[in-house]
């Protein structure tokens, strides 16, 4: 179910997951997701949180202006 407008039509697809970071810009590409096709509101399942989180930490310890990760190749 949709949190943003509680419509149940959701479909998997990929997203793109940006966080910006002491100036710096992580990018996520490739990422699982559940899109709402009334909304557009995008979730991820708790397994993808959990993976987005080690690579968003991972790539804050190199703290390269830009990085890009390739969510596919890299989970």
């Amino acid at each position: 179910m949709c949190n943003a407008c509680f419509n149940d039509d959701k479909i998997k697809t990929f997203t793109t997951f940006t966080v910006e970071y002491k100036g710096c810009i992580i990018v996520v590409k490739n990422v699982p997701c559940l899109e709402c096709q009334i909304c557009g509101e995008i979730t991820f399942t708790d397994e993808v949180s959990e993976c987005l989180e080690r690579l968003v930490n991972s790539a804050k310890s190199v703290l390269q202006e830009i990085s890009v990760i390739d969510y596919s190749k890299a989970a």
